[in-house]
């Protein structure tokens, strides 16, 4: 059985705890590896060789660090399939897609090349006689990302490409699930000539993540996960002196309005739906039908999602794989159950759904549910699987106020062709990221991403000018160089300008 193991200091290692956690291949049910889970004592460990590589790291020049980030860029574009496949491997997605979270992480790593223009200070000359100010942004130190199976490669490199840029070292908890990928971009990291110590990679659970909340080296922490979840590491962190971004869950809608282009709104509800078998943080899971368009639209998504070609992520045919883990599987069935308990239609049934030749594997097939409303488990809960909950609405201000009783606000869409009634959706909505007929609305790069309500606990998004600000704290610089033949007297009154 292959081992994943942790990478610090520029190294593969096993040292410290020998618990270990399953890592499936999804499409075929099988246990392929099996990945060490660190002790506090690993984690320590991690930490100290980050802490030992800051003090070097932080002084290095911006053009030093922007040399290494442009030969990793490189690399991981010369690489890409290779992640790719790891992805798909452990994750389940299809390679289309993994490839796409890549690219997507790709498009960081760009912004974060920009990082001598992104650290420049501010310089007022002459603010009092013979007195200039300026300013400037320092790193934190370490700091560590708790990151979630659905994206093992694009959500750390939300984090880590900004942080190390800004002069920090960085310690990486991904998830137990889907780890390799994480060990594979610290090769990379290494091959490109980041100093050893600057990247680690520990896996674990529970046990890592609170030695990491815990430790008092540590100076931030940025987590992407559920809500209970992020609440509990923004709380923990938190009290501990720690800067904290810490990204929830979701419940994101798309409402179709009747001026809509049905045929275009369908097919993008559906992709958005069962896309990465649903599990994105940014899938839409939720569609309001406003007015009259509510049984044509679910005609539409019936058919087409029934269209959906279901199999292996390494078939190139497949345009939906497996879900990650048969825990998933039986927590996204028991959830349509419900709903079909609780009074809605399942009018597109994936709960059965067996794939030839990977009988095996952890597959749930598109799902689409109609008549749900609020009070149904299958609209309360984040399914985080292919399953699409069809809700009515009688007019766009009151989809509005469906989607804000929600307490979710991290990404929500319009399909209309009128530009007032977009406006006033845009305007209306309490949530952080909003697609006009683009059903995902992930920010590029050089925007943040981050939701609002229980999606986001702390102020700062991840990435793009909130990401810089998050991994850097200012300094303030007032100086004067006094005339030595007519200095300026000293005064016991607090200072002003003159």
């Amino acid at each position: 059985m292959r081992t994943i193991e942790h990478w610090i200091g520029g190294t593969r290692s096993s040292a410290g705890s020998s618990r270990t956690s399953p890592v499936w291949n999804p499409a075929t049910g099988e246990e392929q590896a099996e990945v060490l889970l660190a002790s506090a004592a690993d984690v320590d460990h991690a930490i100290a060789v980050a802490r030992g590589a800051f003090d070097t790291w932080s002084q290095s020049s911006l053009s030093a660090r922007t040399k290494i980030l442009f030969r990793f860029q490189h690399l991981v574009e010369a690489n890409l399939d290779r992640l790719a496949e790891a992805i798909t491997d452990e994750h389940g997605k299809v390679l289309s897609d993994a490839r796409g979270e890549v690219q997507r992480g790709l498009e960081v790593v760009e912004f974060a090349c920009g990082i001598p223009q992104l650290l420049k200070g501010d310089y007022s000359d002459q603010v009092s006689t013979g007195v200039d100010v300026f300013s400037f942004r320092e790193p934190l130190g370490v700091v560590a990302g708790i990151t979630p199976f659905n994206f093992p490669a694009m959500v750390p490199m939300w984090m880590f490409p900004v942080a190390i840029a800004c002069g920090n070292t960085f310690v990486l908890k991904p998830s137990e699930r889907d780890p390799s990928a994480s060990v594979l971009l610290a090769e990379l990291w290494a091959e490109a000539g980041l100093p050893e110590g600057v990247f680690n990679v520990v896996h674990g659970d529970k046990e890592a993540v609170d030695a990491i909340l815990d430790h008092p080296d540590v100076a931030a922490v940025s987590f992407v996960g559920s809500t209970p979840i992020a609440r509990y590491i923004h709380q923990r962190a938190t009290e501990n002196g720690k800067r904290v971004q810490a990204l929830g869950g979701a419940k994101n809608h798309a409402i179709v309005l009747p001026d809509a282009d049905l045929d275009f709104a369908s097919d993008h509800l559906v992709a958005a739906a069962f896309g990465s078998a649903g599990e994105r943080c940014m899938a839409i899971s939720a569609a309001v039908a406003v007015g009259r368009t509510g049984d044509a639209l679910v005609e539409a998504v019936n058919a087409k999602a029934r269209a959906v070609v279901v199999g292996s992520g390494r078939d190139a045919a497949s345009e939906m794989g497996p879900v990650v883990t048969p825990a998933a599987r039986e927590r996204i069935v028991g959830l349509i159950d419900a709903g079909e308990r609780q009074g809605g239609r399942v009018t597109v049934d994936g709960r059965r759904l067996v794939v030839p030749g990977h009988e095996d594997g952890f597959f749930v097939g598109p799902t689409v549910i109609d008549g749900v409303t609020p009070q149904m488990d299958c609209y309360t809960e984040e399914i985080f699987g292919p399953v699409l909950s069809v809700l009515r609405s009688d007019d766009v201000d009151e989809a509005i106020a469906l989607i804000n009783a929600n307490p979710y606000g991290n990404g929500t869409a319009i399909f209309t062709s009128s530009g007032e009634a977009a406006r006033r959706f845009q305007r209306g909505v309490k949530v952080g990221m909003i697609g006009v007929n683009v059903p995902v609305p992930v920010p590029m790069a050089y925007y943040s991403f981050g939701g609002w309500k229980d999606s986001l606990f702390g102020d700062k998004h991840v990435h793009g000018p909130e990401g810089v600000s998050f991994y850097t704290r200012a300094k303030v610089v007032t100086s004067r160089w006094p005339h030595v033949e007519n200095p300026i007297g000293a005064s016991f009154h607090f200072p002003t300008n003159a």
